[in-house]
C-alpha cells in the first residue's frame, strides 16, 4: 500500500463516502448485494479531502500525461473533479454524459472537443468499467485520443480489469478495494470475522448472498 493509497482510503472511510456493513449488505442499482458502498461525491464536502483529491490527480497528470490538452469528467460523479483538475491545469473541460440527450441537439459530450486532441478522463469510481469506457468510446468516436483514465477508487474486479485491458484504456486510480479493506482492519473498522466475507464478496460479487 503506497501513501497515495493509504491516505486516500483513510479519507474515504473517515467521512463515510465508503461504508464497510458486512452484517448489512447494501443493494445496488444493478441488484447486486454487497458489503460495501461507495459515494464519492461526499469528498467535495470536504474542502481539505477534496483538495487532496484534486492535487494527486494533477500531480499524476503532469508526470504520467504532459501531454493532455483536455480534461473529460464522467457524467455526473466525476465532473466537479474534472472541473477542478482542469482549471489546475489550464486547460479546456468537456463532460461525457450515459447516453445522449433525448432533446435540442442530443449531446452525449457536452463541450467542445476537437478531432486529434489528448484526452485524459476523470472518473470518482470504478466498477465493472461499463459507464467509464463507454465514455472513453465516446470521446474515441469524436475523433479525440484517449490517453488514459483517472478515478479515485476501484473496486478491482477481474471484469473491470479485463475490460479496460480489451479498450486499450490505462487506468490509474488512487485507492483500491484491497488496500482499503487492508486499512480498515489495521484500523479496527472491520474486524477479522468481516474480512472473509468482504475477501468473499469480491470473488464474485454478481452471485454473492449474505
Amino acid at each position: 500500500m503506497n501513501e497515495i493509497s493509504k491516505k486516500t482510503s483513510e479519507y474515504l472511510l473517515q467521512i463515510k463516502a465508503i461504508i464497510l456493513e458486512p452484517a448489512k449488505p447494501f443493494t445496488w442499482a444493478s441488484g447486486w448485494k454487497s458489503p460495501i458502498y461507495c459515494d464519492n461525491r461526499k469528498t467535495l464536502s470536504y474542502p481539505g479531502v477534496r483538495s487532496f483529491i484534486r492535487n494527486t490527480f494533477v500531480e499524476i497528470a503532469r508526470e504520467k500525461y504532459p501531454q493532455t490538452e483536455i480534461i473529460a469528467g464522467v457524467a455526473t460523479g466525476a465532473i466537479a473533479q474534472g472541473v477542478l483538475v482542469a482549471q489546475e491545469l489550464d486547460v479546456p473541460f468537456v463532460y461525457v454524459r450515459s447516453g445522449a440527450k433525448s432533446h435540442g441537439l442530443g449531446n452525449k459530450i457536452e463541450g467542445v472537443v476537437k478531432k486529434g486532441q489528448n484526452v485524459l478522463v476523470i472518473e470518482d469510481l470504478i466498477s465493472t468499467g461499463g459507464s467509464s469506457l463507454s465514455a472513453v468510446s465516446a470521446l474515441r468516436d469524436a475523433g479525440c485520443n484517449v490517453i488514459g483514465m483517472l478515478a479515485i477508487f476501484t473496486y478491482g474486479f477481474t471484469l473491470a480489469e479485463d475490460n479496460f485491458k480489451k479498450a486499450q484504456c490505462h487506468l490509474t486510480t488512487l485507492s483500491n478495494y484491497t488496500d482499503l479493506v487492508d486499512l480498515a482492519l489495521e484500523s479496527g473498522y472491520i474486524d477479522e470475522d468481516h474480512l472473509e466475507t468482504l475477501k468473499t464478496w469480491r470473488k464474485d460479487p454478481a452471485n454473492w448472498t449474505p
